[in-house]
């Protein structure tokens, strides 16, 4: 099986082109090879890249334990990249199915290549009540909880002062009970007005470099909250992406994707 490894600031996949490849029979079994880093290839996940009617393409996303997504901000840029670049789709805007539902894209062309996008990401449905964790230590913070093609809870109650409370509050965050999902957990500081900085532990697949549509959940949460404006730069582990919510009530993200190799994927899976 030919793959394409590619990442949007640092949040990496292996794709697969189904335009001209099958898709495989057990995608989640995939995921779960494919991902690991000393017998695989490495990556946050699997994205699978197939014709759709109605739409340019559609994207099916797997975390790294198998679960499928709905949505991959950083990953439908690398998509469209994908898409543009090969010749299958030669279009400067795109419009991509998604789990979460029909995206499109305004494709960055840079000498004829294909060097990120301005992704609309939807319009984000909030939960009016906060919720409140009690971490193992003792601390408490709130939580806004929403949904922006994938559940997302952001807090800034609770910044990271170290890699070992990020792997602890991660996961207890995830998880946790008080959330009707188990969630893309972001952990929030406003630096300024139009700059926020955020690391988010992402469902099933952990502790990655970036999660965009994290960030655009990280800054509805807080320009709802009045902590920032509706348009700001969030900077991830990875890098920045640039978050828009327009007056319409939608959402757009912008930023890179890169190809990273090429390979062929021999395992049976």
């Amino acid at each position: 099986m030919e793959f394409i490894k590619m990442h949007g600031i640092g949040n990496d996949y292996v794709y697969v082109d189904c335009f001209k490849n099958p898709a495989p029979a057990d995608p989640a079994a995939l995921s779960i090879e494919i991902s690991k880093p000393h017998t695989g290839v490495g990556s946050d996940g699997l994205i699978l890249i197939l014709p759709e009617d109605g739409a340019d393409a559609r994207m099916r996303i797997f975390n790294k334990d198998g679960s499928e997504s709905n949505m991959c901000g950083n990953g439908i840029r690398c998509v469209g990249k994908y898409l543009y670049d090969s010749g299958l789709v030669k279009k400067e805007k795109m419009r991509i199915m998604t789990g979460g539902g029909l995206r499109e894209l305004e494709m960055v062309i840079e000498g004829g290549v294909a060097t990120g996008a301005r992704v609309e990401m939807g319009v984000p449905v909030i939960e009016p009540k906060k919720k409140t964790l009690v971490f193992p230590d003792g601390g408490r913070a709130d939580f806004t909880y929403l949904s922006l093609g994938n559940f997302h809870a952001v807090t800034l109650d609770r910044p990271q002062k170290s890699d070992a409370q990020f792997f602890s509050d991660g996961p207890f965050a995830e998880t946790n009970p008080v959330f009707p999902t188990h969630v893309n957990a972001s952990f929030l500081e406003v630096l300024d007005s139009s700059h926020l900085k955020a690391r988010i532990w992402e469902r099933g697949s952990g502790p990655t470099m970036a999660c965009g549509s994290g960030a655009c959940a990280t800054l509805v949460a807080a320009s709802h909250a009045g902590a920032c404006n509706r348009s700001a730069t969030v900077s991830l582990p990875g890098g920045d992406l640039f978050i828009e919510w327009t007056p319409s009530g939608s959402v757009f993200m912008t930023g890179p994707a890169e190809i990273s190799f090429t390979g062929i994927w021999k395992n049976k899976l």
